[in-house]
């Protein structure tokens, strides 16, 4: 039993930081492809829209498979080991707060922009990483320090 404690543990977390390092991945990936998507440099800004859409739909996939990942393993080690109690719940309320915040923005903000865009629409993207990075981060600090 203390296997599939262990196992279950390696899961939870090795997801969590695929579903983390997916965030990392699109940030870099827009922060190259700034220029190019704000005409500030030379290029077909549909080219590297339809790159963009391309890699977000692929890191989706990744990043969704993640997330399922970490909430079945912390489900499993919450109902098997750990017990249901305030800092569980805790959690929960986090991530679901973290994807919905997520969703929101994307759905207000992200969605409707077209390319080539100005700076400051592009900096939408920013704010969307803002959001994502913060939960994130609340995420590790309650669970590590708080709790």
């Amino acid at each position: 039993m203390e296997t599939l404690h262990t196992i279950l543990r390696l899961i939870h977390v090795t997801c969590f930081a695929a579903w983390f390092g997916t965030v990392l991945a699109s940030l870099f990936l827009l922060k190259t492809l700034e220029p190019k998507l704000t005409g500030k440099e030379e290029g077909s800004p549909a080219e590297y829209s339809k790159l963009l859409q391309n890699f977000i739909r692929l890191e989706t996939k990744v990043a969704d498979t993640a997330f399922k990942a970490v909430i079945l393993s912390g489900l499993l080690l919450a109902g098997l080991y750990h017990g249901w109690h305030l800092a569980v719940f805790i959690k929960i309320g986090l991530v679901v707060l973290q994807v919905a915040l997520t969703l929101g923005y994307i759905m207000r903000s992200i969605r409707p922009l077209t390319y080539p865009c100005t700076p400051s629409e592009y900096a939408k993207w920013y704010r969307l990483f803002s959001i994502s990075l913060s939960m994130f981060a609340l995420v590790l600090l309650t669970t590590f320090f708080l709790l």
